[in-house]
C-alpha cells in the first residue's frame, strides 16, 4: 500500500470518528436541554411557598425522566458498545447533572440517598459496566456531591420559609454523607477537589443549625420534627 493510500484510509477513519462525535453531540444537547428544564422546575422549591409544592414538582420531574430515558436509548446507538470510555467525555457532564437531579428528587421525596443502581434505573442505563452503557461510579459520586451543595442552600432557604426542622434533618443527612465519603480512597483529582468542597457545605449547614439554636428555634424544630415533612 502506498503512502497516499495509507493516508486515504486514515482520512476515512477520521471522518467516521467525526461523524460519530457529531451524532453524540446532538443527543447530548437534547439531554442538556431536558436537564435544564428539570433544574428550573426543581429550583422552585427554594422560592416562597415552594415547600408546599414539593410533591407536585417531584412528580413533574419524574415525567421529565421519561424523556431522559428515551434520549439515553438514542445515545446508546450512536457509538460502538465497546467504546464507552472513548466517547465518555461528551456526556460526562450532563450525566453527572442528571445524577444530581435524580438524587435531589429522591431526597425531596423521602430524605434518603438514592443508590447508584436506582439512579441507573431512573436514567434507563446500566449500573454494571459489563452490561454496556452504564453509570460510572465517579459520575455518580460527582452528582451526589452536587446534591450536598443544593441541600446546603435548601437549609438556608428553609429558615427563610419558616421551616425550622428541615435544616436539622439536612444536617444529619449531610454529616452521614460526609462520613461515607471519608471511607473512600479518592484518586481522581477532579472528584477529590469536589469532595473537598463538601466540608464547606457541612460548615454552612452547621451555621444554620447553630443560628436556630441561639435564637431558640431549634426547640420548635424538634417539636415539629415528628410532623409532616
Amino acid at each position: 500500500m502506498s503512502v497516499s493510500d495509507m493516508f486515504a484510509v486514515l482520512q476515512g477513519a477520521l471522518g467516521q470518528d467525526q461523524d460519530i462525535r457529531e451524532e453524540i453531540r446532538k443527543v447530548v444537547q437534547a439531554l442538556e436541554q431536558t436537564a435544564r428544564e428539570m433544574l428550573t422546575l426543581l429550583q422552585g422549591v427554594h422560592q416562597g411557598p415552594g415547600f408546599q409544592h414539593i410533591p407536585k414538582k417531584c412528580q413533574k420531574a419524574r415525567e421529565h425522566f421519561s424523556t431522559v430515558r428515551t434520549q439515553m436509548e438514542s445515545l446508546k446507538t450512536k457509538f460502538p458498545a465497546d467504546q464507552y470510555y472513548r466517547f465518555h467525555e461528551h456526556w460526562r457532564f450532563v450525566l453527572q447533572r442528571l445524577v444530581f437531579l435524580a438524587a435531589f428528587v429522591v431526597y425531596l421525596e423521602s430524605e434518603t440517598l438514592v443508590t447508584r443502581e436506582a439512579v441507573a434505573e431512573i436514567l434507563g442505563i446500566e449500573a454494571d459496566r459489563e452490561r454496556g452503557f452504564h453509570l460510572d461510579i465517579e459520575d455518580y459520586l460527582s452528582g451526589v456531591l452536587t446534591l450536598a451543595s443544593e441541600l446546603a442552600r435548601l437549609a438556608v432557604n428553609s429558615v427563610t420559609a419558616g421551616d425550622y426542622s428541615r435544616p436539622l434533618r439536612i444536617s444529619t443527612f449531610i454529616n452521614e454523607l460526609d462520613s461515607g465519603f471519608r471511607l473512600l480512597n479518592l484518586k481522581n483529582d477532579s472528584l477529590r477537589k469536589r469532595y473537598d468542597g463538601l466540608k464547606y457545605d457541612v460548615k454552612k449547614i452547621e451555621e444554620v443549625v447553630y443560628d436556630l439554636s441561639i435564637r431558640g428555634l431549634n426547640k420548635e424544630a424538634t417539636v415539629g420534627a415528628g410532623g409532616e415533612k
